[in-house]
């Protein structure tokens, strides 16, 4: 099954807690703390490989989590850092961030990667707080938060020749002359409903040809298989317009000539600012000299294109317009190449959190409450058992004004107060 677009859940690991710790030695009176950093969490990673052909397996599994970071240790060792999970994908695709519509990262060529979720840091040991007032700290660093997020992944084929028309004008017959491809061919419309991809060898060079299912009238407004395939014509460096030039099917060339490229302008400039061949294929059916054909040609090549008369059953005329392909890439080669330009994600501003040290305060039910993610660090980091360590976590709550926000909505001395999962009694001072 060929899948060229999923949506995942990925969430890196959390990091280790710094150990509260203290020599315990023999001979080793008021041996001191020693309490080791937590691990780092594991990265998402994302990296294109070669190897891989389509997004099928993200259909089955939809959610990725790295490894968290191990706590620290006594003897001031270190936890070990989560592993990072590296997540592999086709060449060619592009990664999105769900919630802002922006791309991540365009993973174009094979090996390229990049962290889409960092693991959070490890808390620091009691180890570091130790100074010349504290001798024993008994408390640590919570290790940092991990980051969620859910991504789009969005293939687009890597093909330097694309081949577009209307159904069931030959357009698989030319991939399978052309190149080693054994698509589907019948005489129905929609017998491709996915992309084909070939190599065509053609004097001393090579060239990845696709086949594009075909596209019909109103394909840039969803009609069709339109949307789901015009954008795998984008990254195509040329195109082959396969035309039925024998109208068996009662359509005129001209028209289906006209419609297909109305339907790549509609799409977007960019398609049709590529190089065109145009295929006259089926031409054994009518007479080459007549009429019909050279009013086509002569109304194509007013247009800016070049006319090749073919019949993919038979080989004939196939392997002229190959040449004609060979040679237009060469010429691109030569010149420099635009490179897709995006609005990108900001990952900066997107794990910039401005509430970070806000801390929330409402009332539930008969309880106040309070929450913030720089709280939640803090309590995480306090020992309950350690008069030092929660007279820290009161005056941290009291300097960012807390208690005032408690009292403005009503906190009296008796009334309980619950800090992330904690519950206490307030008493004025």
């Amino acid at each position: 099954m060929f899948v060229d677009r999923a949506k995942i859940s990925i969430k890196s690991g959390k990091g280790g807690n710094g150990s509260v710790s203290f020599r315990r030695e023999p001979f080793v009176p008021e041996g001191g703390p020693d309490g080791g950093d937590g691990g780092k969490g594991g990265d998402v990673i994302f990296m294109a490989d070669n190897n891989l052909r389509t997004l099928m397996d993200f259909r089955y599994k939809k959610k990725y989590e790295a490894e968290n970071g191990q706590d620290g240790m006594k003897k001031k060792k270190f936890g070990k850092n989560g592993e990072d999970l590296i997540i592999k994908v086709p060449p060619g695709t592009v990664v999105i961030d769900e919630e802002t519509g922006l791309v991540m990262k365009d993973l174009i060529n094979n090996g390229d990667s990049f962290v889409a979720a960092k693991g959070g840091k490890g808390g620091k040991g009691n180890v570091n707080f130790k100074n010349s007032v504290r001798q024993a700290p008994n408390f640590a660093e919570s290790g940092g938060f991990s980051q969620t997020r859910t991504v789009i992944l969005e293939m687009k084929l890597l093909a330097d020749v694309g081949l577009i028309g209307f159904p069931n004008v030959g357009k698989s017959t030319l991939l399978s002359i052309a190149t080693s491809a054994n698509p589907k061919i019948a005489n129905y419309h929609f017998t491709t409903i996915t992309p084909n991809l070939g190599v065509v060898e053609i004097f001393n060079t090579s060239f990845v040809m696709a086949d594009i299912p075909g596209l019909i009238e109103g394909a840039h407004q969803g009609a069709g298989l339109g949307l789901d395939f015009l954008k795998h014509i984008e990254r195509t460096k040329i195109l082959i317009h396969v035309v039925d030039i024998s109208g068996s099917e009662g359509r005129d060339p001209i028209s289906d000539f006209d419609k297909i490229n109305n339907e790549l302008s509609s799409y977007g400039e960019k398609l049709m600012k590529k190089p065109q061949l145009v295929a006259a294929n089926k031409i054994d059916m009518i007479d080459e000299d007549g009429e019909e054909y050279q009013q086509f040609k002569s109304y194509v090549e007013d247009k800016g294109y070049r006319v090749f008369p073919m019949s993919a059953p038979i080989n004939q005329g196939v392997h002229e317009i190959l040449a004609a392909a060979a040679s237009e890439l060469y010429k691109l080669e030569q010149e420099p190449q635009e490179e897709e330009t995006y609005e990108l994600f900001d990952f900066d501003k997107a794990d910039y959190d401005p509430n970070y040290r806000e801390i929330n305060a409402y009332k539930e039910n008969d309880i106040y409450v309070l929450n913030g993610k720089q709280l939640e660090k803090i309590f995480n980091s306090t020992n309950f058992n350690d008069l030092g360590s929660l007279r820290y976590l009161y005056k941290y709550i009291e300097k960012n004004g807390a208690i005032d926000k408690l009292k403005e909505i009503g906190l009296e001395e008796g009334d309980t107060i619950r800090v992330i999962d904690y519950e206490f009694e307030y008493t004025e001072e």
